[in-house]
């Protein structure tokens, strides 16, 4: 009995169709991480001086996130 090798191609556009959802899907995890530092900083920047020192920062540190 002969030994068969199946050759299997991607159907037509499947490549394309996957780097678009990734393209999509890394877009959308960049907005994510942005949105989050954003997040972040807004809250660093409501807190005093003081309060910043007291979890070791300074206003500078602020702009790091």
């Amino acid at each position: 009995m002969a030994n068969a090798v199946a050759k299997t191609h991607a159907p037509l556009g499947a490549v394309t169709i996957l780097h678009a959802v990734d393209v999509f899907s890394h877009s959308f995890e960049n907005v994510v991480e942005w949105y989050q530092s954003r997040k972040t900083r807004n809250e660093l920047a409501r807190l005093s001086d003081e309060q910043l020192d007291d979890i070791g920062l300074n206003r500078a540190d602020i702009t790091k996130f």
